[in-house]
């Protein structure tokens, strides 16, 4: 199991235990996840560390002076 964190801009777009899709985007230097459909983003990724599922479930949901984060977890067993 892998968590990993998004930065959600509008608050209420997805719940704890939540399965939620993700895309791959990249450019030349890194990779990152969005949410679909475009509900949070992640931070940059290397190669080595890209995630493998597409699908992941909402652990938590966090609110600071920064924005709303969300915590997903993803089984990296599968493809």
């Amino acid at each position: 199991m892998r968590v990993e964190e998004f930065k959600m801009d509008r608050q209420n777009q997805v719940e704890i235990g939540q399965t939620v899709t993700i895309t791959e985007r990249n450019t030349i230097a890194f990779y990152y996840y969005i949410i679909v459909p475009a509900v949070a983003m992640s931070g940059n990724f290397s190669f080595g560390k890209r995630i493998k599922s597409t699908e992941g479930v909402v652990k938590d949901i966090r609110f600071n002076e920064k924005g709303c984060f969300v915590d997903v977890e993803f089984d990296e067993d599968t493809p």
